[in-house]
């Protein structure tokens, strides 16, 4: 049933008599934004467009993404977190800005759990480690061994302080007890470049991305820090081949809404991302970028998980010594 213009509803002063539509079934009535709060052509730009076209479909309204870059994605965060919670504005998070910046920054302008509404996980994000062609070390343990043996002389990027490559590449170096100066970058394509030119030593990120810098020669994955070897580079070890035990790392996208957003409203678009990330021609791409959809997942069973991430990576941060301000 379509929801009465005004200037019917007037001429009929009895409709209120009528059954009306739900708020999930009259919800979107206008486009809808999604916030990715990092920089074009990295793994939550090109997650988020691959769904944004499905999503319209599925909704019937346009899904239009908009990048709000910095501070590794709280500026993101921070911003959709004061919307109006009407439905129309959503956040594409990440574990960075939703767990791991609660470890890296003293004082955060949002509360991760309270002024965001978890709606549903879109991919799972396994990270792996490349290293600049100009080092020449053609192994992890030559890699490692020349880190050893330099502390402090060599730079590794990222997409920001506080993203998951800043912290996994901060915990990789703890763990084979090196030191590198972090540089951060406002995207990622300008971390590939100065990884390309040898500016930087290495760089974490998922590997699908990395991928065609390992095949062209400009950089070289050492290991992916997954218990399986990814399938976007299914040559390269994973970080247990090359004698890092248990060492891990990883990330996740998820959609967000404004905390007070309807639960009807919240209900429908977690409905819709499950639907779109059921599309065969979604999920095969996820699955050949090496970053698998999470389907099956309730608004409550999200929030859970966010509360156990929290639990989980912000002691881990402070003990790495990492910080963003």
């Amino acid at each position: 049933m379509t929801t009465l213009s005004r200037r019917s509803a007037l001429a009929l002063p009895l409709a209120g008599v009528l059954p009306r539509p739900s708020l999930a079934q009259a919800w979107p009535t206008r486009p809808i934004r999604i916030v990715v709060a990092f920089g074009t052509g990295g793994g939550t730009d090109i997650t988020t467009r691959i769904l944004a076209p499905r999503l319209s479909e599925i909704l019937g309204q346009p899904v239009v993404v908009e990048n709000r870059v910095g501070a590794g994605g709280t500026v993101g965060a921070d911003y959709v977190a004061k919307q109006p919670p009407n439905g129309e504005t959503f956040l594409l998070a990440t574990v960075s800005n939703m767990a791991l910046a609660l470890g890296l920054y003293s004082r955060l302008p949002y509360d991760p759990v309270k002024d965001l509404v978890g709606v549903a996980p879109t991919v799972f994000i396994p990270i792996g480690l490349a290293a600049s062609a100009k080092l020449g070390a053609n192994t992890a343990q030559d890699f490692i061994a020349l880190l050893r043996a330099n502390p402090g002389r060599f730079s590794y990027g990222s997409a920001g302080a506080g993203t998951s490559g800043h912290i996994a590449s901060s915990a990789f170096l703890s763990r084979i007890g090196a030191r590198a100066e972090h540089v951060p970058y406002r995207n990622p394509g300008q971390t590939y470049l100065a990884l390309q030119q040898g500016e930087i030593a290495f760089t974490s990120d998922i590997p699908s991305l990395l991928a065609p810098f390992h095949r062209d020669g400009s950089a070289r994955l050492m290991f992916v820090a997954t218990d399986e070897r990814s399938p976007a580079a299914p040559d390269v070890p994973t970080a247990r081949e090359v004698g890092l035990g248990d060492y891990k790392a990883y990330s996740w996208y998820g959609i967000y809404a404004p905390a007070g957003t309807p639960q009807p409203i919240v209900s429908r678009m977690a409905a819709a991302i499950e639907q779109a990330l059921s599309d065969p021609a979604i999920s095969n791409r996820f699955d050949e970028m090496g970053t698998p959809a999470m389907r099956g997942w309730t608004p409550q069973r999200f929030a859970d998980f966010l509360k156990s991430e929290i639990d989980l990576w912000v002691p881990l941060v402070r003990a790495s010594g990492a910080r963003a301000d």
